[in-house]
């Protein structure tokens, strides 16, 4: 999808006129990296931060975890809400509409997904990572995931450094005597384009337990 111009609007006016043009349909592909750290946890309660058109989120509830979806638009809560329905999970999907540099949702999860919260405004990261820890229950899940190398057509390629998951991990500042790393490191995938391009990169993958 072609980015909005940025001119003076807010972030959630941008990614409202970012989903209000895009289309209704989706992959129906799950993340890579949530498959691979989900598939094997006993489901339950599940949050997805920047849940987007809601694959990530159809796919836990198809796995028997009831998911909280979190985005910023409500055109792309809207799709999302297509997407679990015609997908026959809407009693295991809920959406809400959450600016994270704002507002945080309410509640303790046994999984937290923040996968790619990627935005061309500044974003307190760390901030945010920080409130997705805190919402995790013991022997929960949180999952970080974002680019450490980008593909040519990204339209963060430009523009961003590189991060790797142990710069990442030291960033958030948690209390790791409180967390068990069952992953912290690179991500391998092949990434594919809006023309049908297709390249190699590497995400920074965190995967911490809480004790």
């Amino acid at each position: 999808m072609p980015l909005p111009k940025l001119n003076s609007k807010s972030p959630e006016d941008f990614w409202e006129a970012l989903y209000g043009k895009a289309s209704p349909n989706t992959s129906g592909n799950p993340s890579e990296i949530l498959v691979t750290h989900a598939a094997d946890r006993a489901p339950g309660r599940a949050l997805d931060l920047g849940c987007a058109k809601g694959d990530d989120a159809v796919w836990l509830a198809k796995q028997c975890w009831d998911v909280l979806g979190v985005d910023i638009s409500k055109a792309a809560l809207s799709i999302a809400a297509g997407n679990a329905e015609r997908n026959g999970v809407t009693e295991r999907v809920t959406l809400e509409q959450h600016d994270l540099t704002k507002s945080f949702p309410k509640g303790a999860f046994d999984f937290v997904s923040a996968l790619f919260l990627q935005t061309p405004f500044d974003f307190p990261r760390a901030m945010v990572l920080q409130s997705a820890a805190a919402a995790v229950r013991s022997s929960g899940l949180l999952l970080v995931a974002t680019h450490q190398t980008y593909a040519s057509w990204s339209w963060s390629a430009s523009s961003e450094t590189e991060v790797t998951a142990e710069m990442r991990l030291s960033e958030i500042g948690l209390n790791l005597s409180e967390w068990h790393q069952d992953f912290v490191g690179p991500f391998d995938r092949r990434a594919k384009g809006p023309e049908g391009q297709v390249e190699s990169v590497t995400d920074a993958v965190l995967a911490l337990r809480r004790r």
